[in-house]
């Protein structure tokens, strides 16, 4: 059985980890995922991705420990885009939701936090628990500390605790709260508002981000006035630039044809 299961409506794939009984993620799967993502990333027809767990209890409890008890290394071949295929996947340059619909831990959070918007059930839990496995959460560390305040995340780190999504809401982690039945539904409704944007200026966003996290910000505004990064450049000489302001200027909806 495919572990990963995807559905298309419009231009919105769906994508659910579907890896009973815990969805955890052994090298087999991250390779599956990442081929998931990689065409999801390089079809036209595709402009926003929802992420998932099947059933009720589990997201993601990240690495698998008994595959990796029976021979799948962890250092192994991940595939294209890392563990998960979110992590490393380069030119990933479209929205990602990740609909949290339940315990959410190590690994699992750590390709949460690969996604652009986070929203989560109510009753879903997260911790980084690789601490009390003698390991180190790597993605985490370097991720987590920038996204919300230092000692937390030290302390979540350092200590591997469980934490509840009403927490994870007050530390800047989640989005949105919401009912365990409303979760799909929320993040469809806002994957629809997404795919109905200008897909060239959402990949502009992304690439300017990227390229902004370790840089100074003076040096990035000059590659974005310069044309300097590709996206930027492609969405200056694009027509749903010239659409944009024809919208505006004729008070309508503007019809953005991502070109």
């Amino acid at each position: 059985m495919d572990p990963v299961k995807t559905r298309t409506k419009g231009t919105i794939l769906e994508v659910t980890l579907d890896r009973p009984k815990a969805n955890a993620i052994d090298l087999a799967t991250s390779r599956r995922m990442g081929e998931v993502f990689a065409d999801f990333r390089d079809n036209p027809d595709l402009r926003v991705a929802i992420l998932t767990g099947a059933g009720e209890k589990f997201f993601c409890p990240g690495w698998d420990l008994k595959a990796a008890a029976e021979g799948d290394a962890v250092d192994g071949d991940y595939g294209i885009g890392g563990f998960g295929g979110l992590q490393e996947l380069r030119g990933l340059n479209k929205p990602v939701i990740a609909a949290v619909n339940g315990i959410c831990c190590g690994g699992g959070l750590e390709l949460a936090l690969s996604a652009d918007i986070i929203l989560a059930a109510d009753h879903a839990t997260f911790a980084l628990p690789e601490i009390r496995s003698g390991t180190v959460a790597d993605a985490a560390s370097i991720k987590l500390p920038k996204r919300i305040p230092y000692h937390i995340a030290m302390e979540l780190l350092l200590t591997g605790r469980w934490f509840d999504a009403d927490e994870a809401r007050g530390w800047g982690l989640l989005n949105e709260v919401l009912p365990a039945d409303g979760l799909m539904p929320r993040a469809w409704a806002l994957a629809e508002l997404l795919a109905s944007g200008p897909p060239l200026v959402y990949a502009a966003i992304k690439e300017v981000v990227r390229e902004a996290e370790d840089a100074k910000f003076q040096d990035v505004l000059n590659r974005i006035t310069k044309r300097q990064l590709e996206t930027v450049d492609i969405l200056y000489g694009s027509e749903d630039q010239l659409e944009g302001a024809r919208a505006f200027a004729e008070k309508r909806d503007p019809v953005w044809k991502g070109r």
